[in-house]
């Protein structure tokens, strides 16, 4: 099942985009009539349930596994600025995601900023397996209602029509239209990302 609207195929992205240009082409994301990568099947998800439990409009994409957002946009074979990374960053209250650009990386001190804590960090593995049971790692959504964590989005998300990303599972992905992400969630828009050198030690993957 694919997204409505006009489409067909679309030749497989080429590799992610440099940093320096990460966010992407500016303006709508494509709507597939089937995403390139897209298989058939595919099982309803704590988040696709949790969507539309909460009426709201999604596509729902299987696909080849894919641990990373970088690798769920090479299964799905559309380019990686069209696909949404979630970070789960520990804070002083629990939880804090972090939705940006698969191509983009965090910038800490943003991060902090965005947060007010200075002592925000990355959540381990283990720390996500125990307090998301149900979300696979590499697949966590930007979904604060469903997670019991705040949302903060990098402003440059809201330039696009609609986002992509990981259904909780490593095989399955949504598409929904940003303007309902934001109107479902409760949302802080901030700048998350920032061009830096690749060695730079305060940017997150």
């Amino acid at each position: 099942m694919g997204a409505a609207g006009s489409g067909g195929a679309h030749a497989a992205p080429g590799p992610p985009e440099r940093a320096d240009n990460c966010h992407g082409p500016r303006g709508a994301y494509p709507r597939y009539a089937r995403f390139p990568g897209e298989i058939r099947g595919g099982a309803m998800t704590q988040v696709t349930e949790h969507l539309q439990t909460h009426g709201v409009p999604f596509e729902h994409i299987a696909h080849q596994q894919a641990y990373t957002s970088i690798a769920e946009a090479r299964a799905l074979g559309i380019n990686a600025s069209e696909v949404l990374k979630t970070v789960a960053m520990r804070v002083a209250g629990g939880y804090a995601l972090m939705a940006v650009p698969a191509t983009c990386r965090l910038d800490m001190h943003l991060v902090q900023a965005a947060v007010g804590d200075r002592h925000v960090r990355l959540a381990t593995e283990q720390e996500l397996l125990r307090d998301f049971p149900g979300i696979e790692l590499g697949a966590l959504p930007p979904l604060g209602s469903l997670l019991g964590a705040s949302l903060y989005v990098d402003q440059e998300v809201l330039q696009h029509e609609t986002v992509v990303f990981a259904a909780g599972s490593q095989t399955e992905s949504v598409q929904i239209k940003t303007a309902d992400l934001l109107q479902h969630e409760q949302v802080t828009t901030r700048p998350l990302t920032k061009h830096a050198d690749a060695n730079d030690k305060d940017w997150l993957r």
